[in-house]
């Protein structure tokens, strides 16, 4: 190892530490984070309200000391709310375009689900493509650009399920779920003076984000990993409770998360337990089931852990 990865390691080791401040008990999901982090990979959390899935967000935020914005996402809620528009100055008469939240490096877009699917639609673009086309004109996102998504279970009120075409612009998707009981002890004395991100402080930059970022695809992925990555996408593409398998973005999104296992794991090269360990969050959330798999209580997560059971690796 160099000096080099010796400071690119323990950025992350401090991240994860910050992180760790304000969610106890779940290092499996402050790994994910790091991962989609470095992957470049926007991040959806899902759960019930309550579990602390927009203060791993602000954590987040407030550990990588870039510029950061909150939307929290309302049934009124419109598209110009999150883009921007053209503003009219009655002094001159002209008019001058007002930038939106979404220009910043990280966008904590917060109960997602329950803005409209018109207002959903607008960070499509700007999740695909790091940039915005706003009243005929195109504008490039800041470098870095993540966004951090929390919704609400579907199954609540007031909420609109997001569109197949969101959640694929989604790197990772991954739930917090209710703290073990020892950690949800320790959570009520952490909270005793005042809340735990108040002592979160930065970590990195955006541009230690993006040094990160271009280190992560630079870890070398051999050609039977790729072959094992695209086998998995095949078999869900196949599989008999999927309408709609892994998509072609879902396949590199993949590839992308694999090599930041591997770099968090201080490895500049992958292996199959690289794939396997993100392969669930990476992926489930892209595939849709049909009718009967749905209403038969079949989850997706088990789907892609059948999958992975079944594919094995080319020798």
């Amino acid at each position: 190892m160099t000096e080099t990865d010796d400071r690119r390691s323990a950025m992350l080791s401090k991240l994860q530490e910050q992180l760790g401040r304000v969610i106890l008990g779940k290092s499996e999901v402050i790994e994910n984070v790091v991962i989609a982090l470095l992957s470049g990979g926007h991040i959806l959390m899902e759960d019930v309200p309550g579990v602390g899935k927009t203060t791993l967000a602000k954590a987040l935020a407030k550990s990588l000391s870039a510029d950061f914005k909150r939307v929290q996402f309302t049934p009124d809620l419109l598209p110009t709310d999150i883009l921007g528009s053209s503003v009219y100055n009655p002094r001159d008469g002209a008019f001058t375009f007002k930038e939106g939240p979404i220009f910043t490096n990280i966008l904590l877009a917060d109960e997602i689900n329950r803005a409209s699917p018109r207002t959903q639609s607008s960070l499509l673009e700007a999740m695909s493509e790091r940039q915005a086309s706003i009243e005929g004109k195109t504008h490039a996102l800041p470098t870095p650009f993540l966004v951090i998504a929390t919704q609400n279970p579907i199954e609540f009120h007031g909420t609109y399920p997001l569109p197949e075409a969101q959640l694929d612009r989604f790197g990772m998707k991954f739930n917090l779920g209710y703290p073990p009981k020892q950690q949800e002890v320790d959570i009520l004395y952490s909270q005793f003076h005042h809340h735990p991100l108040d002592d979160v402080t930065a970590v990195m930059d955006g541009a230690a984000i993006s040094e990160l970022q271009e280190a992560v695809r630079a870890v070398k992925v051999d050609p039977r990993i790729a072959h094992y990555i695209v086998d998995l996408a095949e078999a869900t593409r196949r599989h008999g409770y999927l309408k709609m398998g892994c998509s072609p973005r879902g396949t590199l999104s993949l590839f992308r998360t694999t090599q930041a296992h591997a770099f968090l794991y201080r490895r500049d090269y992958t292996i199959p337990e690289d794939v396997k360990a993100v392969a669930v969050s990476t992926l489930a959330h892209r595939l849709a089931l049909d009718t009967k798999a749905k209403y038969s209580g079949v989850a997706k997560e088990d789907v892609v852990r059948e999958i992975l059971d079944k594919v094995r690796v080319a020798v």
